[in-house]
């Protein structure tokens, strides 16, 4: 998976280090370092794939020279302290080829640097993991200084800016993705984060890591650790200037969380326990934080306002296509097609013919729900037809390259990835209209937010959409369950007759593990020996590959693969299959060359995987062939489709083994016989597709070392780990669409509110209102034994009335109640303490009540109200009054407070233009000898000052705005203390008040 890197340092002699060094260790070259005479070698460093320094326009040619170039920087720079060069150094997709990385590089130095007048020393390195994953990452030097045709002049200021480094950020992201989209690559870099604060969370896993770095004037050992920490703790401090940074990185792969979630990530992205539950505090207190309720196993879960909002544009774009009947198909058009199929041999079973007619009824949201191997891509291609001949022009997409192969080979209909859709869309291309069907396969592999991207441009477009896909199978990558939300809400046909299989228990099997019984499923195929076990991993891999290379000794023309659930597994598994095939001497001669992977051995004869979605090659992402030719320069492919392609390795090298496969890689695939090989990280998800793709039979093999026995398989392989969304949960605040989907109506939930935060002798003042809007049996005791005068009758049916029709309207009026209810107890203490007098244990216990009662129909109300009265006692009786025109001044402080509060930005403008404000009375107190008023104001500016230490988000914010508040030089102290040191004020005489 693409991950976003990206950090930027000043290589500078205050450290240590040196130009020439540092630039001689990145491009693994040998340079003369003139300023101390001594050759720095390193030549012989592996995995540098491309160097070269890149020169702005009007800059002398003789700078090209990578030592002449840093050795002129060292030269002109005297200083001992001196910054010599800007690093920046950035993650390579490792989804793209070499080639590819170094062209994404190259452009992205060219645009973003060497176009703003840099010297741009680019390397390109592409190191690998243990497990031979590669690791492509870029280091670019570049120069601090302007240059012209007669060399280097001043230093630039603006290169110094955090608001380039924002840019460089953003930029690169963006970079990436287009590529990623252009190159039809199912992989994107999650720059949401910088969307929201222009930086993002750094890896704390470090990319390219050589064991040594460069340091001073030689190689010093590289304290890892520390540079963990480091990112750590800046990741830390986003994450307190703006949570949502860290709930938005959540949210990513899961809808909804719990608390141990939360304070796992918080644990990754800090630095030691204060600022851990600095963090923890910052997330728990986040606006955007939503609670659900309770899950299953009694656990508290949350989710975002932003995963809310999506989740309801979502199930409205999916509600409004659903009522709309704008792409009927003809009995005529539908019989024809059907009859063409069966002239092909292709008769529908009853369910698939029940799916084409849901499918082609006219309306313009279809679902299909079909366990694997039903055929349901045969029925899409009868219903491809039908439309066709209606009129409609029929797309379809899929999330994978390879699933969309799959669909464009079962059912004939043009398909791509929807991330390549959506690219074009983003650039104004293939845009859906009202007459397109778009047909979404392995729909259950979809997250929310793209699926939500998905069908709101349809739905506005006008055009059909069609969802097929299974919600057991292996789940979304992204956040939450969209598929399986939609056609719980409108239903759908399915499809549950078994074709693939072909004996009826291994049919009955495949239904088992559908419907969650993989116990079930495992016993049976134990029952016909096709599970087996080994005492270890090691020897259940051995055995396995005996199987497999003997049943295609005897049946050499039948299809099989060979699955498991980890990437390192399969490489163990693919080499040892390979030996196999070389000593039955079924290879030609071994050909050793790079691919994206690594080096690895082809000869003739070999089977391969293509790993990346390549148009002019026909091939995508899990496309399998078998090795034609091979040379070191170039390789020909027949695909199993039939196909022969050749292709130079300088141009592609996204090709591996393709003897064994992730289960990933497995869904949408059919074989005649599968092998897998069980591990602990597998689920019901990936045994149903591991167990599911067989015509013929499929061998499970596991080791005791995994798994004691068959019973704690089978607990394994059973694992639901389905997504959820926040529709699951029954507590959703404030989102009312929400309450409204579980059976309660906006106008119900208020009223199930008030009564239960309204006291009895308010309640009959307001309860009538809901009255008339209550179901039966809602369980409000004495609801008809209520009698009231006409009068009042009148008054009441008049609130229902108004209730009914504006349900919002209804939930500002009780809005209002609760202000006011709350603004009396308040006033209520108030008044009790200008008398000497303690409050009373009722009046305490009403501020308690109301205090609740504001805050369930106004989050954070009371606290914010409570903020506005502690600056202005006399707003709590101006609402307390029930006065709408004496409470305006309050109501707009109200709402002025919570801007303040959730708005981070407004809070710290408050704070420097109050402390503005201060210093200048202060100091004005001072020259006319008000040296009583003089002590007041120092006095709270010494609070404020304090406070700091209590608001670390605000902290971080002013850390930028030192020079408004009158920092000119930086102490190393806190910001507290240092506006306390910058205006000689003693910390020790605040009265703790706070803001």
């Amino acid at each position: 998976m693409a991950i976003y890197h990206l950090h930027v340092k000043v290589i500078g002699r205050k450290a240590g280090s040196s130009a020439v060094v540092s630039a001689a260790y990145r491009s693994a070259s040998r340079l003369r370092d003139e300023r101390i005479d001594r050759v720095q070698d390193f030549s012989n460093k592996r995995g540098v794939v491309h160097s070269e320094v890149m020169l702005p326009e009007h800059a002398p040619e003789h700078l090209g020279d990578r030592e002449r170039l840093w050795n002129d920087v060292e030269a002109f720079e005297v200083r001992k302290d001196a910054q010599l060069a800007r690093e920046v150094e950035f993650a390579i997709p490792r989804e793209m080829s070499e080639a590819q990385g170094i062209e994404l590089a190259r452009d992205f130095a060219q645009v973003e640097f060497v176009d703003q007048g840099m010297i741009a020393d680019l390397n390109v390195h592409w190191d690998f993991a243990e497990d031979g994953s590669p690791k492509p990452h870029a280091h670019i030097m570049l120069t601090m200084r302007s240059v012209d045709e007669n060399g280097f002049g001043p230093k630039v200021r603006d290169w110094n800016r955090t608001e380039m480094v924002e840019r460089w950020r953003e930029r690169w992201a963006e970079h990436v993705n287009d590529r990623l989209a252009e190159l039809d690559i199912d992989a994107r870099i999650d720059h949401r984060s910088l969307e929201a604060q222009g930086i993002g969370l750094e890896p704390q896993s470090q990319i390219g890591a050589p064991a040594q770095r460069i340091e001073g004037e030689g190689i010093e050992a590289a304290d890892r650790a520390d540079m963990h920490r480091e990112i750590a703790r800046n990741n830390g401090a986003r994450i307190i200037a703006d949570p949502s940074v860290a709930l938005d990185a959540i949210t990513h792969q899961q809808l909804t969380f719990t608390r141990r979630d939360m304070a796992m990530f918080a644990h990754r992205h800090s630095d030691g326990i204060d600022q851990f539950n600095e963090v923890m505090g910052a997330m728990r207190g986040s606006p955007d934080l939503v609670e659900l309720g309770k899950d299953g196993r009694g656990e508290d879960r949350f989710t975002t306002r932003e995963m809310i909002e999506a989740e309801q544009r979502l199930h409205r774009a999916a509600e409004l296509m659903a009522e709309k009947e704008l792409h009927e198909v003809s009995d005529r058009d539908r019989e024809a097609a059907l009859a063409r199929a069966e002239q092909r041999g292709l008769v529908l079973s009853g369910e698939q013919a029940d799916a084409l007619a849901h499918v082609t009824d006219g309306r313009d949201l279809g679902i299909v729900v079909g366990y694997a191997g039903t055929g349901k891509s045969a029925m899409l291609g009868v219903a491809r037809e039908a439309w066709e001949a209606a009129g409609y022009e029929v797309r379809g997409v899929a999330l994978s390259g390879i699933a969309a192969e799959n669909l464009e080979s079962g059912s004939g209909i043009a398909s791509r990835t929807i991330a390549s859709m959506e690219h074009s869309w983003g650039q104004g291309r293939d845009m859906l209209t009202s007459r397109d069907v778009l047909v979404i396969d392995e729909a259950g592999m979809v997250g929310t937010r793209q699926l939500e991207r998905v069908l709101s441009h349809a739905q506005e477009a006008g055009a059909k959409v069609v969802l097929v896909g299974d919600p057991q199978q292996l789940q979304s990558i992204e956040a939450g369950a969209a598929f399986r939300s939609i056609h719980d809400r409108h239903g759908g046909a399915e499809i549950g007759e078994v074709r693939r299989q072909r004996e009826d228990w291994q049919r009955d099997a495949t239904r088992d593990l559908a419907t969650g019984r993989t116990g079930e499923a495992i016993h049976a195929y134990d029952a016909h020996d096709m599970v087996h076990e080994a005492q270890s991993r090691e020897q259940a891999r051995d055995d396995l590959i005996d199987r497999w290379d003997r049943d295609r000794q005897v049946s050499p023309d039948s299809s099989r693969t060979i699955l498991t659930h980890t990437n390192a597994e399969v490489r163990e598994l693919n080499e040892a299959a390979r030996d196999r095939m070389r000593a039955a001497g079924d290879l030609g001669e071994d050909v050793r060359v790079t691919v994206e992977r690594g080096a690895r051995n082809f000869a003739a004869g070999d089977r391969v995987m293509f790993l990346q979605n390549e148009r002019g090659l026909g091939v995508k992402n899990g496309t399998l062939g078998t090795v034609e030719h091979v040379s070191a320069q170039s390789m020909a492919v027949r695909t199993d489709d039939g196909r022969s392609i050749a292709f130079d390795l300088k141009d592609y090298n996204r090709i591996d083994h393709g003897y064994a496969a992730t289960i990933h890689k497995a869904q949408g695939m059919t074989v005649d016989r599968t092998y897998v090989l069980a591990t602990p990280g597998m689920d019901a998800h990936g045994s149903y597709v591991a167990l599911s793709r067989h015509r013929e039979g499929v061998d499970l093999h596991y080791g005791r070392d995994d798994f004691a026995g068959q019973d704690k398989l089978v607990n394994t392989l059973s694992r639901d780990r389905a997504k959820d969304m926040a529709t699951d949960y029954e507590q959703i605040d404030p989102a009312q669409d929400y309450a409204e989907r579980r059976g309660i109506s906006f106008r119900a939930r208020v009223a199930q509110i008030m009564r239960k935060l309204v006291p009895e002798n308010v309640r009959d003042r307001i309860d009538g209102m809901f009255d008339g809007l209550r179901s039966p049996g809602d369980g409000v005791p004495g609801a008809d034994a209520v009698k009231q005068p006409e009068r009042e009758k009148a008054g009441k049916r008049e609130a229902e009335r108004q209730a009914e029709a504006d349900p919002e309207e209804a939930l500002r009026r009780a809005r209002g109640r609760a202000f006011v209810r709350h603004a009396r107890a308040v006033d209520a203490i108030f008044k009790a303490q200008a008398q000497d007098m303690a409050a009373t244990p009722g009046q305490v216990r009403e501020l308690h009540e109301s205090r609740a009662g504001f805050d369930e129909l106004r989050s954070h109300g009371s606290r914010d109200a409570e903020a506005v009265y502690k600056k202005n006692p006399d707003f709590a009786a101006d609402v307390a009054s029930g006065n709408p025109d004496r409470a305006a001044s309050a109501r707009r402080a109200l709402q002025l407070e919570t801007e303040l509060r959730t708005d981070p930005g407004r809070r710290a403008d408050r704070f420097v233009d109050r402390w503005q404000k201060l210093d200048q009375t202060s100091q004005r107190q001072y020259q006319t000898g008000d040296m009583s008023g003089y002590r007041s104001t120092r006095a709270e500016m010494g609070n404020m000052a304090k406070s700091l230490e209590r608001d670390p988000q605000m902290e971080s914010i002013l850390a930028n705005r030192k020079k408004d508040l009158g920092i000119g030089i930086d102490s190393g102290r806190s910001l507290g203390q240092q506006l306390a040191f910058t205006h000689g004020i003693d910390l020790g005489i605040g009265r703790g008040l706070g803001l």
